[in-house]
């Protein structure tokens, strides 16, 4: 990876690396209060699997920042409370905790509550935030100018897969199959559109409940629509294991995809031999990845030996991002507002994080538009690449 300028004082936290000098040489910082990192994590319930991945990711590079002296002499304290992934929970538990913290970042765990507090995150102006939902209503800065996501937005997600598609098999067909969730019908109509631009036919959309076990039905009508490759969104992993696991008996040939939240690789392997070719977007490296230059992730190796999930290094690059925001913005002189924070965060550019994104990001409106399509290897037991780092202009 071409070598950047480290930023989010990396540079500093990369100093016992011998990356860069730490702040031997900075005047001596004088007390200051805390940079407060609230969060809505979902450490029980049916997402508990993310929400402790991202719970060990923040938690790790806020500890790296203060050991080495924190953010411009201040340290950043993270305040995290339980939602178990539910809407009121969260608004609670935001409640509580700006009540009795002067926050400046905020971690949300859902759509549903970044949309439901972004009012509150306007009248407030004093809180940058961001969280675990990709969804594209949430990629417009005027309708939430204190909001940013950690990737790609899902209909980026799409726009990606089916640029590879394109770029695969020119003129290929394609099936959408999405939940019958906010979640999962956020990119299909907008995909289509992408998709015929792509020269691609959409050979057929399946809607399905969430989780749903019982596709024999919807099996039967991807088969007869034959489609070269079929892309799941709005699912973790139930039903896509039935899918693909039916469709193989049946002799389908179609190439199975999915987007980020299905795409740990714990999750796809427990699909067992079915997973093998199986792929999809991802927008960051995987914890076992050692290409190239990415001197972060050898860090959060020798941190955490065991493999650590997708959700962590989500967790880990929203510290990371804050972080910078915060550092920009005190190096230009200016109040940790959420409008400065949020100009500070737009102005990064060919930003490196280390090795966590392959490539150096940019942020574009409230998402960073990258992403690299990985292939399930059965016999590794791992994720692979089956692209290059496509960036979306």
């Amino acid at each position: 990876m071409k070598r950047i300028r480290i930023g989010s004082g990396l540079s500093r936290l990369l100093a016992p690396l011998g990356l860069a000098a730490a702040l031997a040489s900075a005047p001596a910082a004088q007390a200051a209060e805390d940079l407060v990192l609230g969060g809505s994590i979902p450490l029980s319930g049916v997402f508990a699997f993310a929400g402790q991945g991202i719970h060990a990711g923040i938690t790790d590079y806020v500890k790296l920042v203060n050991e080495q002296g924190g953010v411009n002499g201040r340290k950043l304290r993270y305040v995290p409370e339980d939602t178990a992934y539910k809407v009121d929970a969260s608004v609670a538990a935001f409640k509580k905790i700006t009540s009795q913290n002067k926050v400046n970042f905020y971690y949300g765990d859902s759509t549903g509550f970044s949309k439901t507090i972004n009012a509150e995150l306007n009248r407030s102006a004093d809180i940058l935030m961001t969280g675990a939902s990709f969804a594209t209503e949430l990629n417009d800065p005027a309708k939430y100018p204190a909001q940013f996501m950690l990737g790609p937005d899902y209909t980026e997600m799409f726009g990606i897969l089916l640029r590879y598609i394109a770029k695969e098999q020119p003129g290929a067909k394609v099936a959408f199959v999405y939940s019958d969730t906010e979640f999962g019908r956020d990119p299909i109509a907008s995909s289509r559109a992408v998709a015929e631009k792509l020269g691609l036919k959409v050979a057929t959309e399946i809607m399905t409940p969430p989780g749903s076990v019982d596709v024999s039905t919807e099996v039967i009508k991807l088969r007869r629509a034959d489609p070269d490759y079929t892309i799941f969104h709005g699912y973790v992993l139930a039903p896509i294991p039935e899918f693909v696991g039916q469709g193989k008996r049946m002799g389908l040939k179609t190439r199975y995809m999915g987007t980020f939240w299905t795409m740990d690789n714990s999750t796809v392997m427990q699909m067992g031999e079915d997973a093998e070719g199986f792929m999809g977007v991802m927008p960051y490296r995987y914890y076992y990845d050692t290409e190239g230059d990415a001197p972060m992730l050898k860090k959060i190796r020798e941190m955490r030996p065991q493999y650590q999930s997708t959700g962590y290094m989500q967790g880990f690059l929203a510290a990371m991002l804050f972080t910078e925001a915060a550092r920009r913005t005190l190096d230009a002189g200016k109040e940790l507002t959420a409008a400065n924070m949020k100009a500070a965060l737009d102005s990064i550019k060919d930003f490196d994080t280390g090795g966590l994104i392959g490539v150096p990001i940019t942020i574009k409106g409230n998402s960073i538009p990258v992403g690299r399509i990985y292939r399930a290897d059965v016999k590794r037991k791992q994720m692979v690449p089956a692209s290059d780092w496509i960036v979306l202009k």
